[in-house]
């Protein structure tokens, strides 16, 4: 029995294990390296300042109406077939174009709502919608 011996199992370690230090700085290398040229890509200018604000135009709606006879209705006033084609170019050149609703009687022949619907794609108009009542 040695009193004054230690095993080599027992010895203090005086140095600083470096792996695990050398193993964060590359991590935080490698973070850096990928980060920084995309922090940096863009050109810095200075911009001039301007406000936008949005036009609050709608477009107007026109209601085609065929009724039982096969008449039509222009907001609610009768026109003949020859006056159809004029008003509807003639809509068909505003800006903001409006919205064509079409309106057939239930009883009208398919034939006359048809017809309005190619003389209103002649014309030009590119928004054509139907109305119909709810059950």
């Amino acid at each position: 029995m040695a009193f004054g011996t230690q095993d080599d199992a027992d010895e203090v370690m005086n140095e600083i294990n470096m792996t695990p230090l050398v193993d964060v700085m590359l991590v935080l290398l490698t973070i850096f390296i990928i980060t920084v040229p995309v922090m940096k890509h863009s050109v810095a200018v200075d911009l001039p300042k301007a406000t936008n604000q949005p036009e609050e135009i709608k477009p107007e709606t026109v209601r085609l109406s065929v009724d039982a006879e096969g008449q039509y209705h222009w907001n609610e006033s009768r026109i003949s077939d020859a006056e159809l084609a004029p008003r509807l170019a003639a809509e068909a050149a505003k800006e903001p174009q409006p919205d064509l609703h079409i309106r057939g009687d239930k009883n009208v022949r398919y034939e006359r709502v048809a017809q309005a619907m190619a003389a209103a794609q002649r014309a030009g108009v590119r928004k054509i919608g139907f109305v119909t009542d709810p059950e």
